[in-house]
């Protein structure tokens, strides 16, 4: 159930790599041979891509992934949300421009900018629902003060089951809010959840497991992504990233079916 988020700040690239004008891509192609035996998905980051002008590259390392590693889904973490006729050209970007497998989206504008997404009955649509930042209280909460009323977050996965005709829509739900990650489960069945939160953002692994399984002890796709790019960062970090990438992952791994065995041992799919 682990999820590499490529997430490459060239600020913490290898010097060697930052200086060719393919490192970036470089970079996500080593992590991704080195840990793909570990993960379920790979999910690179638009913008750390884009503020470079380095959509081209972006669509280079999902074509890699989709040759070197089929079996693997790629989700573009993009977070689009906009009314529905720029939404289909967002819609067309994700999954014919980028050919990914999924894609987030943010339901803000309504259900008009998740529609054109969902006419992808191929493609995975995974809609924000309690994102894992620490201000997202203010609104995804609301109007958590008055009895009796949803906040908007349960208002949001209502949608998306909804929305779930095809049987593609995830919802993102975080690892730093365990208590409303297991609101969200309740509410939505067994419809899939990425969590992101896990490791640099401090979200625990045990609550998410023992809160957020489905009903097959599974259905969640955990993201991990500076906890693996750069745990080996230090003075040897050039030579080794990739083995420090590949050890984080096969530990957080581990430590996921080690959960699932404790925590379910009737459901635990590994």
């Amino acid at each position: 159930m682990l999820c590499v988020g490529l997430d490459p700040d060239p600020s913490r690239l290898p010097s060697s790599l930052n200086q060719e004008p393919d490192g970036l891509q470089k970079f996500c192609r080593r992590i991704v041979d080195a840990t793909a035996e570990y993960v379920c998905a790979f999910k690179p980051q638009v913008a750390y891509f884009a503020a470079s002008g380095r959509e081209d590259d972006l669509a280079s390392l999902i074509t890699y992934i989709h040759e070197h590693h089929p079996a693997i889904p790629v989700i573009l973490d993009a977070k689009r949300g906009d009314i529905g006729s720029t939404a289909r050209l967002y819609a067309q970007e994700a999954f014919t421009r980028y050919a990914a497998d999924a894609v987030t989206v943010n339901p803000y504008a309504g259900e008009e900018s998740v529609l054109p997404y969902l006419e992808y009955a191929d493609r995975g649509v995974i809609v924000l629902c309690r994102t894992s930042n620490t201000g997202s209280d203010w609104l995804q909460k609301y109007p958590s003060i008055y009895p009796g009323i949803e906040p908007v977050y349960l208002r949001v996965a209502d949608a998306a089951a909804r929305w779930n005709t095809n049987g593609n829509v995830m919802l993102v739900a975080g690892a730093t809010f365990p208590e409303e990650l297991g609101a969200i489960r309740a509410r939505v069945g067994d419809m899939p959840l990425l969590v992101p939160g896990i490791g640099a953002q401090g979200g625990d692994l045990r609550s998410v497991i023992t809160v957020g399984c489905d009903s097959r002890g599974a259905g969640l796709v955990i993201n991990a992504s500076r906890s693996v790019l750069y745990a080996s960062d230090g003075p040897d970090f050039a030579d080794s990233f990739a083995e420090g990438a590949a050890d984080a992952a096969r530990e957080m791994r581990d430590e996921i079916r080690k959960l699932q065995s404790e925590l379910a041992p009737d459901r635990a799919v590994v």
